[in-house]
């Protein structure tokens, strides 16, 4: 299917800039609750090794030498660089702890490591943590994996790169949010352009498969000229995928954000414009969207599962590693194992707790439902490729689908009615109007969303 269509229509994403949830899970984490503990993720990972999928791997890494007043991630921010040896001492044990659960004959295809910043730690404790980790898993030694890691380029040195691609890493994300200064000043992340370009060349040279650079909209001071100049200056590297999230102002929710000026943020309209112009921009560059923020070349992994069907989306975006069980380590990291999600504790403190107490820090999870299971391919199918098969989704659960969704199918003709989608006897597509709110038409499927209970959710545009 193609995706570059993408009609913007002003009224329609005024009228539907709702909040609502970003769908890296469903049930989303809201669901989330204490009575699901180290015991049920245990039998459930031990089961899983039945299917004899693949595993998928994220190590959090918390710590940042400075605060990004935008960041709403789990972080300690911290000069002292000695704090990270009593985190690794705790994650290698964890590590342990984990790959007892997993049969070793199960190969580990994706491997991540986010934060935080990953390369806050030293070079040394790099070495150790894959080490550690391949001693309790089975990693790939052939190159074949998905091996990403998150890449502050302030906070590289000069053989940094060459390091991690010595480690097995192939690809990375770079932070850069945006080139303006004044932008950077505001939100405190002062980055040079020769650093994300002294970190990017270095990648390429090592031969890492994939770069992909993340950017913000909506954080003050930018405008469309100023952001433009951003883009352009990022089209000119070229990365293989592009990530432009929205800022969403929080500050009740996220303490560092309370530094950021209100009065200097981009008024809703300007921010629609900034919007408008980054999707024109990179899609007359040859970009596909993806969708939800993300952007990639047409030979990319990402748009190449996208055409092909495979494409999936799980706590780390999109992803083309629908078969894998996820594998959270480290404090906060979020876990998809068998028909369940878990989530390990915030605190360092409370983390460092539950490994010296020889239990894994896993304090809340989901075990999802039939019916949890049956909305959850539904969510996927259209935010990962914009049209549903309902024959497929009747033949996988049993179920006739406009009997079951009948509600929901009502719900959607004044959607259809607005150019969002299309209604048919076997299929529901998104239109080109509808894909920059398919979190909305998502939201249609969410059975606690339409139970109405209480939730806290970002604007969808």
């Amino acid at each position: 299917m193609n995706t570059q269509n993408i009609v913007f229509d002003l009224e329609l994403i005024k009228r539907y800039d709702k909040s609502g949830p970003r769908y890296t899970s469903y049930p989303t984490a809201v669901q989330f609750h204490e009575g699901f503990g180290p015991q049920q993720y245990s039998e459930l990972a031990r089961a899983s090794n039945a299917s004899g999928n693949p595993l998928s791997l994220y190590f959090h890494i918390p710590f940042c030498d400075t605060v990004c007043y935008y960041c709403g991630c789990n972080k300690v921010v911290t000069k002292d660089r000695s704090r990270a040896a009593p985190y690794l001492e705790r994650l290698h044990k964890e590590i342990a702890m984990q790959g007892a659960l997993f049969d070793n004959s199960r190969s580990v295809d994706q491997l991540h490591w986010g934060g935080g910043t990953p390369t806050f730690i030293s070079h040394q404790e790099m070495r150790e943590l894959m080490q550690v980790t391949g001693e309790h898993f089975n990693l790939r030694n052939d190159d074949s994996g998905e091996y990403s890691i998150e890449i502050d380029p302030r906070e590289v040195q000069t053989d940094t790169i060459a390091l991690l691609r010595e480690l097995g890493f192939n690809r990375m994300s770079l932070g850069v949010q945006d080139f303006n200064e004044q932008v950077q000043v505001a939100v405190n992340r002062i980055q040079s352009e020769q650093a994300t370009m002294a970190a990017l060349e270095a990648a390429r040279r090592e031969g890492f498969k994939s770069i992909s650079i993340d950017l913000i909209y909506g954080l003050p001071f930018q405008s469309v000229a100023s952001f433009g100049d951003t883009l352009k200056r990022i089209l000119e590297i070229s990365p293989d995928r592009l990530s432009v999230f929205n800022y969403a102002h929080l500050p009740e929710l996220f303490k560092p954000q309370r530094r950021i000026n209100e009065a200097e943020l981009p008024a809703p309209q300007e921010k629609l414009d900034i919007l408008q112009m980054t999707i024109e921009t990179l899609t007359a560059n040859g970009y596909v969207y993806i969708g939800m923020d993300h952007f990639a070349k047409p030979n990319d992994e990402l748009a190449v599962a996208q055409r092909s069907g495979t494409l999936y989306r799980n706590f780390q975006g999109y992803s083309t590693h629908a078969n894998c069980d996820l594998v959270g380590m480290g404090s906060t990291s979020i876990g998809q194992v068998g028909d369940s999600y878990s989530q390990n504790r915030k605190a360092l403190e409370e983390y460092y707790a539950g490994i010296d107490a020889g239990q894994l820090p896993i304090f809340r999870g989901y075990h999802l439902n039939e019916d949890d299971k049956l909305r959850r391919a539904v969510i996927t199918d259209l935010i990962c490729h914009f049209e549903l098969n309902k024959a497929k989704v009747e033949k996988h659960f049993g179920i006739v689908f406009d009997d079951y969704f009948a509600n929901e199918l009502n719900d959607l003709v004044a959607m259809q009615s607005d150019g969002l989608l299309h209604l048919a006897k076997e299929s529901i597509t998104v239109e080109d109007a509808g894909k920059l709110l398919i979190r909305n038409i998502c939201m249609v499927f969410d059975r606690y969303l339409r139970e109405k209970q209480n939730q806290r959710f970002s604007k969808v545009i």
